[in-house]
């Protein structure tokens, strides 16, 4: 995550174990390593006096280590203690500094869960579909949290239908956003529905779907003219002079 440069060659005798992961820690780079590939799920039990007493003794980074006990006695955020923690370090550029600052201003007074879910969003939008999809799984799997609305499941039902649908995996990714329709009601979900089920559905199965539902026959003509205008914008006849490029470009490449 980012680029992580090693520009400390001090190696603890006696490592830092990060209890919630029983994690051991042995320099700067692995515990800023932790912190950066943990934002979405660190809390108030990173900031403690042993990580002080640690980075003072073992490491030898007294300046950083009275930097964040002034953060605790001051009753500070964690967000200001771990920035101040990457901040010292020197690890990280500043391109990639504003963006975890960003990330940590998003997730402020955010619940665990509302975490997990920014994670999986996060994931999903950068690509990296299957981990996604294991955040979002482990959401749902894990005891159901009163604390947040009934549509917030529905919208890790939504996350895991695009996920599903990026991988060409139609129809977990229906049967994903029909689940998502049915919580949040939300009418948007169902353009995604049907198109993943026509992916997967056979033509006459598709037909007996949108006819179930006179909102499914409106969505479906809704999406018959949006590609019927796709079509049309690809039919343009090319001008004269774009025609006799290719052309030049066609005779080129057979001489």
């Amino acid at each position: 995550m980012g680029s992580l440069i090693l520009c400390h060659d001090r190696h603890a005798a006696h490592p830092y174990e990060i209890t919630r992961i029983h994690c051991r820690i042995f320099t700067i780079e692995e515990l800023c390593y932790y912190l950066c590939n943990n934002l979405y799920l660190i809390d108030y039990t990173i900031m403690n006096e042993q990580l002080c007493t640690w980075l003072d003794d073992e490491l030898g980074m007294n300046s950083l280590a009275e930097g964040l006990r002034d953060v605790l006695r001051l009753h500070g955020s964690v967000e200001k203690f771990v920035l101040t923690i990457l901040k010292a370090s020197r690890i990280y550029r500043e391109p990639e500094m504003i963006r975890i600052q960003n990330v940590l201003e998003h997730l402020k007074n955010q619940k665990d869960i509302e975490r997990q879910k920014y994670k999986g969003d996060n994931l999903l939008e950068s690509g990296e579909v299957e981990e996604a999809i294991l955040v979002y799984q482990a959401i749902l799997n894990q005891e159901k949290d009163e604390s947040v609305d009934e549509k917030f499941y529905g919208k890790i039902y939504a996350g895991l239908g695009a996920a599903y649908g990026r991988l060409f995996l139609y129809q977990e990714s229906a049967r994903m956003y029909d689940r998502a329709y049915q919580i949040c009601g939300d009418e948007t979900l169902l353009k995604p529905y049907l198109y993943a089920s026509y992916k997967y559905l056979s033509l006459e199965e598709y037909h007996i779907l949108i006819t179930k539902h006179d909102d499914y026959m409106r969505i479906n003509a809704e999406m018959r003219r949006e590609i019927d205008d796709v079509r049309e914008g690809l039919q343009v006849e090319p001008d004269e002079e774009l025609l006799e490029k290719w052309k030049r470009q066609h005779r080129r490449s057979h001489s």
